[in-house]
């Protein structure tokens, strides 16, 4: 007799991945981490400069400094832990950095003056450094190659959606005149870190550190990593995007949305919720969209979709308010649909390209990649707001996207079909 299928089954079969793949114990021990970290970092992401300037009562120019300073050290300590990572297996330093970073939240809860608080952050810096270059490495390792896109696809979804629940909770909850309300956050926050901690760390037996070939052990490592043409093709074509991109975003578009289009601190909050509701909505349906296509087109259109949102912002400017409003919510649905292409592909690719020995590196040049983007954008972005050209800044950063999402078609030509998921991996036989 013909087997029948559940409702629940036939939803299973329709989806565009492999459920049964990415339900395994490992991978699904990871998923559950990365949502309940996420979780945590809701609870404080949106809050740090307002702790720091209403609630402590520093100067901007303070919490200003302190953040740039976490930022600097982030980006000259992510090759180092590359290379910890590589010698000593992600759940080694995982199981280091995490409950440190967990007591560096508890810290911020309870530096009272700009000194303390820089102390915070470079402690921060330090522990919290090597953070994504495990994380991702450890993800590399519990994931068969041919799952890889969809695995980064669905956590980043779950990342997402973790740090919606806990924006929306935190929003509610923070009181700017009430000290302890942001003090019961942070230390939220660290108890879920150690939480995630203790669950990552039953994925101990495949974190651990890899055997270098013979032949490399002399002339391997960094200088291995930096002759790969291909990785540094990605890295100045993705770090031009992400600059224009995620750096910009959450650097100027705040400032941007208030300061030239004169629009309430309300729309900000309506955009992020706009950004974070298309990607659970929408990962999923990306997934599908990618599989079997060419990684490096995909890249192009992130690109596009990156450079568009930015018009719609420069529009804002010249229509009515509602227009305005209405067009800027546009804009971030169409950015954050880049962002679901994007996600799944770029750390896909990069641990693809990465020997199982130098995996820790390459995903360090990934965690650089975000670093730098995020601390050039904010450069970039204050410049040019400062001297009122928040146009100009929207239509140059508009411009860069598409750019950098055209630089990493070329990608196409040095990579193999495999590489470049243009032949779609089939599992391995048992």
């Amino acid at each position: 007799m013909p087997e029948t299928l559940t409702p629940r089954r036939r939803l299973v079969d329709r989806l565009p991945f492999d459920a049964a793949a990415l339900s395994e114990r490992p991978i699904r021990l990871f998923f559950v981490g990365t949502f309940i970290g996420a979780l945590g970092v809701g609870l404080v992401l949106p809050f740090f400069m307002i702790y720091c300037v209403d609630v402590r009562h520093f100067h901007p120019w303070q919490g200003g400094t302190i953040l740039a300073t976490e930022a600097i050290l982030g980006i000259m300590l992510g090759p180092f832990y590359g290379t910890l990572v590589d010698r000593f297996g992600p759940s080694r330093i995982l199981a280091v950095t995490m409950p440190l970073s967990s007591l560096g939240l508890v810290g911020i809860a309870l530096a009272s003056t700009p000194l303390m608080m820089l102390g915070v952050a470079v402690f921060f810096a330090v522990v919290g450094a090597g953070l994504w270059s495990a994380f991702s490495t450890l993800m590399a390792r519990i994931v068969a190659e041919e799952h890889r896109t969809d695995a980064f696809g669905i956590n980043f979804l779950l990342l997402n959606l973790g740090i919606g629940i806990g924006v929306i909770v935190s929003g509610v909850y923070a009181n700017v005149h009430e000290l302890h309300t942001f003090q019961v956050l942070y230390v939220a926050g660290a108890v879920l870190t150690l939480v995630q901690a203790v669950v990552w760390l039953a994925l101990w037996s495949h974190g651990g550190p890899v055997a270098v070939p013979e032949h490399e052990r002399e002339h391997g490592g960094w200088r291995e990593v930096l002759a790969d043409r291909r990785m540094v093709r990605f890295l100045v074509g993705g770090t031009v995007m992400m600059l224009c991109g995620y750096g910009s975003i959450e650097a100027g578009l705040p400032l941007f949305v208030h300061n030239v289009a004169h629009l309430s601190t309300h729309v900000i909050g309506l955009l992020f919720v706009f950004n974070t509701l298309t990607i659970v909505v929408g990962q999923i349906f990306a997934l599908g969209a990618i599989r079997g296509r060419s990684r490096s087109l995909v890249l192009g259109v992130v690109g596009l979709c990156w450079g568009s949102s930015w018009l719609f912002a420069t529009a804002s400017v010249y229509v009515g308010t509602v227009a305005a409003v209405v067009g800027l919510c546009l804009g971030q649905i169409i950015f954050a649909t880049g962002e679901t292409l994007y996600q799944p592909v770029a750390p896909a690719l990069v641990n693809d390209l990465a020997p199982e020995h130098l995996r820790g590196r390459y995903n360090s040049l990934m965690g650089i990649l975000w670093g730098l983007s995020g601390a050039a954008g904010q450069l970039l972005a204050s410049l040019f707001l400062t001297v009122n050209l928040g146009v100009a800044w929207t239509l140059i950063v508009a411009v860069g996207a598409a750019l950098g999402g055209l630089a990493l078609t070329t990608m196409r030509t040095v990579l193999t079909p495999e590489e470049d998921g243009r032949a779609v991996l089939e599992p391995a036989a048992a």
